[in-house]
């Protein structure tokens, strides 16, 4: 019966193959080639050779290029994909059918991989072609074909999505749009150095690599930043100054993914949060993510939020997977209270978080700095409506702290649906209860893999 019903899909006319395709997101479509032979034969490329006698190409061969781009925006609406040969570098385009389109860069041959600075800029008028194109994302982008990709996007006039990872080389990106770009992703570039984003309605902005020096110029209207810094400082630098800048400019932002290493060494380097000069006034929810959690991790986490007066929602995330990246010696005189203090000074320290709502934990496992952590933030968020763990084992568990004249009688507690444990400071306990978890965060709120 399941061969029947593939054999009834699968010989379909290729007209409606395509068109069934056009209502699948790309990159859903794209896994459509492993349904079968037939499928599969949907996504071979239509081959495009464009060698020219110079290497590497002019500025007028980039053009040709560009017009070739042109024909395959303006062909058939339906998923499907072209590769350009152009001497020694392979371009695969595959176009969506929501106006999107995504080139991935390749070397016919072995070559070093030369460093690079990208400038993305639009020009006042581009091809009529481009201006369809919504989505634009651009991987493994070789120092071969910077030129090519700068007059291809100064085409892209309407551009709302622009995604930039896997490129090998790249140490600076200069990227430059008028009223148009509203999501901007750069992923994984392990060379860059310096970012400059000036993007009037940008709303948001995700980063995840190494750390560079980010500035942003004239970007009035974030709403979601996240810096997911999971590959340390790679080659380069850590300057405190350049973050508490680049931080001041994020302070507008109402959703803010960072990483629990780039806290902890600002406040080791000598940052005080509550000394500073602004506050995350509209932050409503803030996701700290980090290989694991200790003392200072927790002190300094606890620190930052006395600038994010109205949180709302917390996400706390353990994710193993991430490089550890220890924290320096820094030789300052002052530093934040966690660097000298115990921990109940710490919290007395801490402001009222009168706005938190949820506190969810992610990939957690019960130990004393995570408890310490969690009896803060129940301390603190008078307004609480939930705080969840979730196990590395996906185990879902709703926390309540039980006073320790309360203590939970054994009958009823420790067992498979309920636990309690005592407080490291063993003046309460908290009180685990197992619930069934679909798999996802509640609110849905954590980013995916970018």
């Amino acid at each position: 019966m399941e061969e029947e019903r593939l054999d009834l899909i699968s010989s379909l006319p290729f007209e409606i193959i395509r068109r069934i395709l056009s209502f699948l997101p790309l990159e859903e479509a794209v896994r459509t080639s492993s349904l079968s032979t037939v499928w599969k034969n949907l996504w071979t490329p239509f081959q495009v050779d464009m060698d020219f006698d110079t290497n590497p190409i002019t500025s007028h061969e980039n053009c040709e290029v560009i017009q070739v781009i042109s024909t395959i925006l303006r062909s058939y609406d339906s998923p499907e994909v072209w590769k350009l040969c152009l001497n020694d570098l392979i371009v695969l385009a595959t176009k969506g059918p929501e106006n999107e389109i995504h080139f991935e860069f390749s070397k016919r041959q072995k070559m070093i991989t030369g460093k690079f600075q990208l400038k993305l800029k639009q020009a006042y008028q581009g091809l009529a072609s481009f201006s369809i194109l919504k989505t634009l994302h651009l991987r493994s982008i070789p120092h071969l074909a910077k030129d090519l990709v700068s007059a291809l996007f100064s085409n892209c006039q309407l551009l709302e999505s622009l995604k930039l990872d896997k490129c090998g080389g790249l140490e600076s990106l200069d990227i430059e749009v008028g009223n148009c770009l509203q999501s901007l992703m750069v992923v994984d570039c392990p060379d860059i150095v310096h970012i400059t984003i000036s993007a009037p309605i940008l709303k948001s902005f995700w980063y995840q690599g190494v750390l560079p020096q980010i500035e942003l110029i004239n970007n009035f209207n974030l709403i979601n930043v996240m810096l997911n810094l999971k590959d340390g400082l790679g080659h380069n630098e850590f300057d405190c100054e350049e973050v508490l800048l680049l931080l001041a400019s994020l302070k507008e932002v109402e959703i803010l993914t960072i990483s629990g290493w780039l806290l902890e060494w600002l406040c080791s380097s000598g940052v005080i949060f509550r000394w500073l000069e602004f506050k995350f006034n509209k932050l409503k929810e803030l996701r700290w993510i980090d290989s694991l959690i200790n003392s200072a991790k927790r002190d300094s986490l606890a620190c930052f939020l006395n600038i994010a007066p109205f949180l709302e929602r917390l996400f706390i995330k353990i994710d193993q997977s991430q490089s550890s990246v220890p924290c320096p010696y820094f030789h300052q005189h002052w530093h934040e209270p966690h660097m000298w203090m115990d921990f109940a000074t710490i919290k007395s320290n801490t402001s009222q978080l009168d706005h938190l709502k949820i506190v969810t934990f992610l990939g957690f496992s019960i130990k004393e700095d995570q408890l310490l952590l969690m009896e803060l933030l129940l301390k603190k968020a008078i307004m609480l409506n939930s705080m969840s763990v979730i196990l590395p084992t996906n185990r879902l568990w709703r926390v309540v702290k039980i006073p320790l004249q309360d203590q939970p009688k054994q009958a009823s507690w420790n067992h498979q649906k309920q636990i309690a444990v005592l407080s490291p400071n063993k003046d309460c306990f908290f009180g685990f209860t197992e619930e069934i978890y679909s798999g996802q965060c509640s609110t849905n709120a954590w980013p995916s893999q970018i």
